[in-house]
């Protein structure tokens, strides 16, 4: 894997999981930027959500409730991310999973809206 991008965080991060989401959650996500829209991409056919027909506040809203409610498609999702740590990453994130794990659902749905042109025309 390529190395990951610098992401321009505040430093003014408080708790060690904000830390984290800044320091490797953000790099990773941006790396595998096209990998998690492609995915995305892939499954809006199988839902045989008219996505396209959708208005923009709809897909916006479609969006957080899949990557919240669809459990394989979160699972993936965050499989991506977490597979990209290191063992010391790791070490972190098993440590306060929970949080993190949100930390991640939210960046990914964060992700997916600020591009959803590029999700229009599927299937």
């Amino acid at each position: 894997m390529k190395p990951r991008p610098e992401v321009p965080t505040e430093p003014t991060a408080i708790s060690a999981a904000e830390q984290f989401q800044n320091q490797t959650l953000r790099p990773i996500l941006k790396a595998l930027n096209d990998l998690i829209l492609a995915y995305y991409r892939h499954h809006l056919p199988k839902r045989k959500a008219a996505f396209d027909r959708f208005s923009p506040d709809d897909k916006l809203a479609y969006i957080e409730r899949s990557v919240r409610e669809d459990t394989r498609l979160r699972l993936m999702l965050i499989g991506m991310v977490v597979g990209q740590f290191s063992p010391e990453e790791w070490a972190v994130f098993v440590a306060e999973e929970a949080e993190l794990t949100r930390r991640i659902s939210n960046l990914l749905i964060g992700r997916l809206q600020s591009q959803v042109d590029q999700l229009s025309s599927v299937g």
